[in-house]
């Protein structure tokens, strides 16, 4: 103990008289273990981080996977359920002390503080069963939770608002509990506020801010209620009693579900029972640990992070490269006093230890430095990866496995640049250093820092053409031919409480809103829809008159995506007509449904040569083959993933027309699509006082009119390539770090061997050697390094591109571009590196040189 007291009393010493060397190992570290520590904070947080509920061991979910938010048809492993299955694994799972139903995705509620609120708010809310917190074990922090009682048909309306909610909404007022509250013009009672640090069971941006009993869904649905439908929408978790095995729940569990399907889903599309039965041994559930939750986020950002936690790893390799060859030029400056305590009895064995010793003092510090590297490193992330979100429930504070993790990081980075300084150290001659032998050009520890070069070479040529490639498909993306124009277009996401509306009213409605929309100064037109590009997606199977059914083994190869959209719409987003006509005022609803689809649509559903023009289709069901007639085709359009891995056909119809099906769950998907979430403006100038003309407009034609928010259409098309710009731009930043430290290397190196070669270079220089050769030696040297960390970096930069292929649009891993780009890069500063020393050693002196030798 008296010796490691020593120890570490003597590596504080050496810091202490070494500032310079100690601020630049610290910082190098700081940078290297922080931006690893905040990777695995978000990695901690997202795929390991457990709920903070009762024992979430023992909560197991029913189902898998992270499908949003409303499914129709077979999926294969299920993990959404509608509301009759929930009740039958109720009764037919006695092994679950509890199972608790909630919403797939949320839902957007206009709440207002009683009748006298004439301002609503627009809410996140989630449907839940009344089972919901007692199954999670969480008691409210003010009021109480919602009960088995409150999720009753017929039970008078209450609701739960989230603690963040209450805060920020209603400023903690404790009258809010017990209070009424309109929900959609509907009257509730606020039973209680859910408690801190609680966002429901899925990590997610924007959480429920409210919870409401599922039994509650018809009376703000309307007709358009989800709860009797044969739609799955539910998501269902539950705590296991002690001594069950949550694998034998399985099979029980699917064969209810294939029973329902076959006997209940099936008979409701007879035109699909030889399909039916054919998928029918495909479908399964699982149950899966639950006590993470629903990991949404997880299956979203899980690739990136790793991604990024690679990169982190080889930047903080480069890091303790460069470390090590500090230490391995402090090791020479200290060759004789290393050789003194040999010569004086020390044995190797304590010099390794006090040079381990140093190492692991200066990487613990250098981790502690890290963890406030890693606290603005998460937030930064956190910001850039969820730029338009209002709020993200993800703390940039450390806990304790992430301290675990930097420390246990500190202590492996100190051994790995500590060890071969320490052993070189320990193997002095003393003999041979006492009698100056340190003066010759031959150095052990020259070997071992080229060799580090190269490696940081290598490594620096991985990551600059990994930031290169995405950043080129990053590139790709933003400028893809996305079928509209976002230039001078506004994206307005509103929240419009119509289910209760007649379609005459309704229709009423929207055309006094888009009339006032259109008045607002600057606005040149204005036009609604149900959602606008890359915030929702509505899909059907589509039937022409004749045509086999969809094969249901593989629906997205099947499903078609489709808009609900005014009269001009198409004309205002920009998108480009290729034959026929767009939708119009003429397209009321006393006339033909019509249809305009886009090429990708033509493509899939009709033959080469075949006219659509005039042709029939429609949703769901044969019978039902003849219901749009199609007046228009546009160019290809991108409304579903701007990354370009998804991109189905598309079809858009009036907003001012009503189909009449005798289905009652198509004509609910009809009447559902007719509830508009979207406007969009074309506008002359900026976006200056446009919110406050929005919210006017609104509140003079409905004051249930809720504005969610609003911005450009670039910005929207850009919110969702935020994951791919954030891992884009940190794998840059990490590369650039790693090119500065790896020229900060080889700048060390160059310039400790023109100081060991002095006297040669003296020598030289007496015998005729010009200034010019003597620079073309150090440049040789130092480039031959730079030349194998080439040779070696871009093969495996090759090879590292195929772990990052499924993030790439349109980019091939060897892209010429990108390599010679990181070539270029890595050669230039290792000029600027190496042109310093190389200048140094053409301007010595060799009288001076050969009278110190």
């Amino acid at each position: 103990m008296r010796t490691l007291r020593q120890d570490l009393a003597y590596a504080l010493r050496q810091m202490w008289q070494s500032p310079v060397f100690t601020l630049t190992a610290m910082l190098t570290l700081a940078l290297g273990i922080g931006a690893t520590t905040a990777i695995f904070s978000l990695i901690h947080t997202v795929m390991l981080k457990s709920l903070p509920v009762t024992d979430p061991a023992t909560l197991y979910r029913v189902g898998e996977g992270n499908d949003c938010c409303v499914n129709m048809g077979p999926e294969g492993s299920w993990g959404l359920f509608p509301y009759v299955l929930y009740e039958r694994f109720q009764t037919a799972a006695p092994e679950f002390e509890q199972m608790a139903a909630f919403q797939a995705g949320r839902d957007l509620f206009s709440v207002r503080r009683g009748e006298s609120d004439q301002q609503a708010k627009p809410l996140h809310a989630e449907y839940v069963s009344g089972n919901y917190f007692s199954t999670f074990g969480i008691q409210a922090y003010a009021g109480r939770t919602l009960a088995p009682s409150d999720d009753q048909r017929g039970a008078p309306p209450a609701a739960m608002l989230t603690h963040r909610a209450w805060q920020q909404h209603y400023g903690s007022d404790p009258t809010v509990v017990g209070g009424t509250f309109m929900l959609d013009g509907h009257p509730f009672t606020i039973v209680g506020i859910a408690p801190r640090g609680f966002h429901g069971e899925t990590l997610e941006s924007d959480p429920p801010e409210l919870f409401v009993p599922i039994q509650q869904e018809p009376l703000i649905a309307g007709a358009n209620t989800l709860l009797n439908q044969p739609m799955a929408w539910l998501r269902i978790i539950g705590r296991l009693r002690p001594g069950t095995n949550p694998e034998s729940l399985g099979p029980r569990f699917t064969t209810l579900l294939r029973n329902w399907f076959l006997n209940d889903f099936g008979p409701l599309f007879p035109q699909f029972a030889p399909q039916v039965k054919e998928v029918l041994p495909k479908q399964y559930v699982k149950v899966t640990p639950g006590g993470a939750g629903i990991a949404v986020m997880k299956a979203d950002y899980e690739a990136s992070l790793r991604i990024l936690l690679a990169v982190c790893g080889l930047v903080l390799l480069i890091a303790c490269a460069n470390i090590a060859n500090l230490l391995l030029a402090r090791a020479s400056a200290r060759n004789t006093q290393t050789a003194i305590r040999l010569a004086l009895g020390a044995s190797r064995r304590r010099l390794i230890r006090q040079w381990l010793t140093e190492s692991l003092v200066l990487a613990v510090a250098g981790g502690a430095a890290g963890l406030v590297v890693a606290f603005a490193g998460v937030k930064l992330i956190v910001a850039l990866a969820f730029r338009y979100a209002h709020y993200v429930p993800i703390s940039a504070l450390p806990s304790l496995p992430v301290l675990g993790f930097a420390f246990g990081v500190s202590l492996i980075t100190g051994l790995l640049f500590g060890t071969a300084p320490a052993w070189i150290a320990s193997s002095t001659n003393p003999a041979a250093a006492l009698h100056g032998a340190n003066r010759t050009t031959r150095d052990r520890s020259s070997f071992w820092q080229k060799t580090l070069v190269i490696v940081q070479a290598m490594l620096s040529v991985v990551l600059l053409s990994g930031a290169g490639l995405l950043t080129r498909s990053l590139q790709k993306m933003q400028s893809q031919d996305f079928g509209f124009n976002p230039d001078h277009r506004v994206s307005i996401s509103l929240y419009a409480p119509f289910s209760g509306y007649s379609p005459e009213k309704l229709d009423a409605t929207y055309r006094v809103l888009r009339q006032r929309l259109e008045r607002i100064p600057g606005v040149k037109s204005a036009a609604l829809a149900l959602y606008t590009p890359f915030t929702n997606n509505w899909g059907e199977l589509v039937f022409r008159p004749g045509s086999e059914p969809p094969n249901l083994n593989d629906p997205e190869s099947v499903a078609t995506s489709w808009d609900r959209v005014s009269s001009g719409y198409l004309e205002t987003m920009g998108q480009t007509l290729v034959r026929g006509r767009m939708i119009t005022d003429q397209d009321t609803a006393s006339t033909r449904l019509v249809a305009v689809v886009d090429e990708a649509f033509v493509k899939r559903h009709f033959k080469p040569g075949e006219d659509p023009i005039g042709q029939v289709f429609g949703i769901d069901d044969p019978k039902y083959a003849k219901t749009y007639e199609i007046v228009g085709i546009l160019h290809t359009a991108n409304y579903t993933d701007p990354s370009g891995h998804w991109r189905p056909p598309l079809f858009f119809v009036p907003l001012a027309q009503h189909a009449t099906y005798d289905k009652q769950m198509v004509q609910m998907i009809d009447d559902r699509s007719h509830i508009i979430e979207a406007a969009v403006l074309q506008i002359q100038g900026s976006m200056e006082g446009l919110e406050a003309q929005v919210k006017r407009a609104f509140s003079e034609v409905d004051p249930n009119l809720t504005l969610v928010g609003i911005r450009t259409m670039g910005q929207q098309v850009s919110d969702r390539l935020d994951q791919e710009r954030t891992v884009a731009q940190l794998t840059g930043l990490f590369g650039l770090l790693a090119l500065i430290l790896a020229a900060v290397g080889l700048y060390g190196v160059t310039a400790y061997s023109v100081e060991r070669r002095t006297s040669e270079i003296g020598v030289r220089i007496a015998l005729g050697a010009n200034r010019a050769s003597v620079m073309e030696l150090v440049l040789k040297g130092a480039f031959l390094q730079i030349l194998i960390g080439l040779l070696i970096g871009i093969p495996a930069s090759i090879g590292c591109a195929r772990l990052i292929a499924s993030k790439l649009y349109h980019v091939k891993g060897w892209d010429p571009m990108v390599i010679c780009g990181a070539v270029l890069a890595l050669a230039f500063c290792a000029l600027v590196a190496s042109l310093v020393p190389a200048r140094r050693a053409a301007a010595v002196n060799p009288v001076l040189a050969l009278r110190v030798e």
